[in-house]
């Protein structure tokens, strides 16, 4: 294949594909029904033209007819008055007039003839064109319901250019999210590190910082400790109170039940001196004298809670208080004999059995005296 052939090739095949894209298939049934139309308009124009020149030869042939006519009389008028000569001429002529009037007529039925074809062509090419624009506005709506539906699958599917743009835009998005995302993790952990430093953080390195926000830490728990023991000490309750020598305390199988001793309550222990208190089902604990005042404190928000029914407040104010005793006490030997000063529930008692185990003496725990020294 020579080169200009190749070329001429592809020339064809890139026009052709330009084409085929510019090419609108609504465009297309419109034009080609145009087509038609004039089709039928140019064959009624050459019956019109058929018709016009068989009118045309018919109107010869009644010339010559005339003219045939015309000589008879003379060639008879010639006779007549003994002029064969002018008869013989004007028969001859009226021969000539006869030929072509014979021509004329074989002419005047192929015009007929031509006519008659042209009128049934145009007959036929009329129901075409009829029953092309009925499936031309067929064709117009399948195309617009096929040319919707694409472009509502394309963009659902996002195979449109628009939806692609769409979702590239969308992932580069989230692309650029994550390496924000990764790159804000990694100074966070550079900075923990004292890899990086802060701007106006003072000068010092990563163990100073971690030491120092230790102490900011344990200084806000004690005072976190301090606001919620302001916080339980409600109005005035009678403080933890010792029960006489006929008092005592019994304790069966782990059951959570005390009797309540009937004297009058006294202040945990004598002032000046050490504090031993007892959980009940657990170990004693020796609290400094100084731990009195707290430890009262935290009985009258016992109290409160009790008196006014709040279970939440009741259980808070409990733990509270054997938190205190277990972290500020010191825990006794179990096989120790020391009397305690005062027994206190464990952390499971109900506000129910508080409001039993207080009875009308208003006190939480019961006095231990000498007999529960050995509880």
């Amino acid at each position: 294949m020579s080169i200009m052939r190749r070329m001429s090739d592809v020339f064809q095949q890139k026009v052709s594909k330009v084409l085929d894209r510019a090419e609108d298939p609504v465009e297309a049934i419109d034009l080609s029904y145009q087509k038609q139309l004039e089709a039928l308009q140019q064959v009624r124009r050459s019956v019109a033209e058929v018709l016009t020149s068989e009118k045309r030869l018919e109107m010869q042939a009644a010339q010559l007819q005339q003219s045939q006519t015309k000589l008879q009389g003379q060639a008879r008028l010639a006779l007549q008055q003994g002029r064969e000569d002018l008869a013989k001429l004007a028969l001859t002529r009226s021969q000539t007039a006869q030929s072509q009037l014979d021509g004329l007529q074989q002419q005047i039925q192929q015009m007929k003839d031509q006519e008659q074809k042209l009128e049934l062509t145009a007959q036929k090419l009329q129901a075409k064109v009829e029953s092309f624009r009925t499936q031309r506005e067929t064709l117009k709506a399948q195309y617009s319901a096929a040319q919707a539906s694409t472009k509502i699958g394309e963009a659902v599917t996002g195979l449109s250019d628009q939806m692609a743009d769409v979702t590239m835009m969308t992932e580069r998005a989230q692309d650029r999210i994550t390496q924000m995302q990764a790159r804000a993790s990694a100074i966070d952990q550079l900075v923990d590190s004292g890899t990086l430093d802060q701007i106006g953080i003072s000068s010092g390195d990563d163990i100073d910082r971690q030491l120092q926000a230790k102490v900011t830490d344990s200084a806000v728990d004690s005072q976190l400790a301090q606001m919620r023991q302001e916080l339980l000490a409600g109005p005035a309750a009678p403080r933890l109170g010792a029960a006489d020598q006929g008092g005592a305390t019994a304790a069966t199988n782990g059951a959570q039940t005390a009797a309540v001793a009937a004297a009058e309550a006294q202040p945990i222990g004598a002032v000046g001196q050490p504090i031993v208190v007892r959980i009940h089902g657990e170990d004693q604990f020796r609290l400094a004298a100084g731990e009195r005042t707290e430890l009262d404190a935290l009985d009258q928000g016992i109290a409160a809670a009790v008196d006014g029914g709040d279970a939440a407040a009741f259980h808070t104010a409990l733990v509270a208080m054997l938190t205190f005793v277990r972290s500020h006490g010191e825990r006794l030997p179990a096989d120790g004999l020391v009397a305690s000063d005062a027994v206190l529930p464990s952390d499971d008692m109900t506000l129910d059995e508080a409001r039993q185990l207080l009875g009308d003496q208003g006190r939480v725990v019961d006095a231990a005296g000498g007999a529960t020294a050995g509880a």
